[in-house]
């Protein structure tokens, strides 16, 4: 070791380093290690839809999955709501999507897509009592059923005097014409044909299939390099029988022929970004979301008012000496709290007219109505405990007091507790109305045209998710300090000390 310098083993460690990284270099292909996120709306069988044990399926995953193998990267699906996937996209929080996207001149304007690797087309659904609808020139001044976001949703606008619903899925539409409360659904035709012939909607039927000629399309944001991966995984796959193959496991069939290329490719996204300012979007929908503010308002206190009514009733059984009464009233209060008020949502209006029909009665619910009657439940629940800890808060001997004055137990409650606990229960009943001011939102699943479901509309027009919401987000929060001060000002109002 005597002869051996510092300077050669120092260039015999260079020397062994540049080696190990050319021959690292030589034996891994650069996009192997490459993983996509991959977005996708697990509600459209059989394109795309969650199996018994939660994992996903659908043809277009085993599609996906066949082209990251084909081209050499890994796919990490990431569920997303299907008017959420394109500002996805545009924001680059996910690097591609595939939910059954149809390729059109105004998406292509605000995302890139790949060679075709679908050919579909609309089709109408109604149900199979009905004799008045056959075509699509029939469906004028009807209620129709539509998927938010989709082509149907724009086809359904072209019927003159049609009334449409719009729902964040495609089972979800179908479901409302399974219940009655509309005429028909327009569609992609594969998913309809598919929830028919499985059985898992009963009592519907295909009218008219491919209303439209359409195409669907793996998207990515504008300028995306994964673009030209995704497009030759496509190629290998079509060309070594891959996509045969997976194709016949879904639809059993021969594959119709693609086009190589995306018909609008070549689209310009100046008309989306560069044509209007943020500010100018914001003023534009503003109409728009004061509409859908009136209604949420209508809403609100509609719910507020049964839910005072009803918190008030169930807060005083609460306190009741009877045994039983006092345990209905803490099950009932129990299980509107313990639950979610979305599934409270689905339940009334999805859920109940579905067992009546089962039991051989025809029942429809009008969706005010239904969100009325969720929201009401749900906030008394939340209003019968404020009731409770404001009459407890009383000290027990004013009850006392008054009885020995000769007032009855009534008499005692509504002319001494009750107006002295009602001003203590100022302040929580205001966050009460506030939150429900908020959670009105969640009626938009039933496709009732509200602040939020507005706002969503307008996006799934324009694609500017962000100035959209933002306007969403300011109207709402003018609403909630508005009603902060409102009830600030009652409580002022209601306290003799300091008023």
């Amino acid at each position: 070791m005597a002869g051996f310098s510092f300077g050669r083993w120092l260039r015999w460690c260079v020397v062994v380093g540049i080696s190990c990284l050319l021959l690292t270099g030589c034996g891994v292909n650069p996009s192997g290690g490459k993983t996509l996120r991959v977005a996708t709306e697990p509600a459209f069988p059989p394109f795309e839809f969650q199996g018994q044990g939660g994992e996903l399926q659908g043809f277009s995953i085993d599609l996906m999955n066949a082209v990251g193998t084909a081209a050499n990267f890994k796919v990490n699906f990431q569920s997303l709501p299907f008017d959420g996937i394109i500002p996805a996209l545009q924001s680059k929080t996910v690097d591609a999507a595939i939910s059954s996207i149809t390729i059109t001149e105004e998406r292509a304007k605000t995302i890139a897509f790949s060679r075709p690797y679908f050919k579909a087309g609309l089709a109408i659904a109604i149900r199979t009592d009905n004799q008045n609808i056959t075509n699509f020139d029939s469906l004028k001044n009807k209620k129709i059923a539509v998927q938010i976001g989709t082509t149907g949703a724009t086809k359904a606008k072209s019927i003159p005097g049609v009334q449409i619903r719009s729902f964040d899925s495609a089972p979800i539409a179908l479901q409302e014409l399974v219940n009655g409360n509309v005429d028909a659904v327009i569609n992609d035709a594969p998913v309809t044909l598919y929830a028919i012939n499985t059985g898992n909607l009963k009592g519907i039927k295909v009218v008219q299939q491919l209303l439209t000629e359409e195409f669907y399309g793996i998207a990515t944001a504008k300028n995306s390099p994964d673009l030209a991966l995704i497009n030759d995984g496509l190629d290998k796959i079509l060309k070594n029988g891959t996509y045969s193959q997976i194709y016949q496991k879904w639809f059993k069939a021969e594959p119709p022929s693609l086009p190589t290329t995306s018909p609008f490719e070549n689209q310009s996204n100046v008309g989306v970004s560069g044509k209007f300012t943020s500010i100018s979007v914001i003023l534009q929908a503003v109409p728009t979301l004061l509409q859908g503010a009136l209604v949420t308002l209508q809403l609100t206190i509609l719910s507020v008012v049964f839910g005072l009514i009803g918190g008030s009733l169930i807060g005083i059984i609460r306190l009741s000496h009877i045994a039983p009464l006092r345990w209905l009233a803490r099950a009932y209060v129990d299980f509107f709290r313990g639950t979610p008020l979305l599934v409270q949502i689905f339940m009334i209006y999805f859920g109940l007219p579905a067992i009546i029909q089962e039991l051989g009665s025809t029942f429809t619910f009008d969706r005010l109505v239904a969100g009325v009657i969720a929201l009401s439940l749900n906030s008394a629940a939340y209003i019968a405990e404020v009731v409770r800890a404001g009459i407890q808060s009383i000290e027990a001997g004013q009850g006392e007091a008054a009885q020995s004055l000769g007032l009855s137990p009534v008499q005692t409650m509504r002319y001494v507790i009750f107006p002295q606990a009602f001003r203590r229960m100022i302040p929580p009943l205001g966050n009460e109305f506030i939150s429900l001011l908020k959670d009105t939102s969640l009626v938009a699943v039933i496709g009732f045209e509200e602040l939020f479901r507005k706002g969503q509309l307008i996006v799934a027009d324009n694609y500017r998710a962000f100035e959209i919401y933002a306007g969403v987000a300011l109207i709402y929060l003018c609403l909630t300090l508005l009603s902060s001060q409102a009830f600030s000002r009652l409580e002022v109002w209601m306290n003799p000390v300091k008023r």
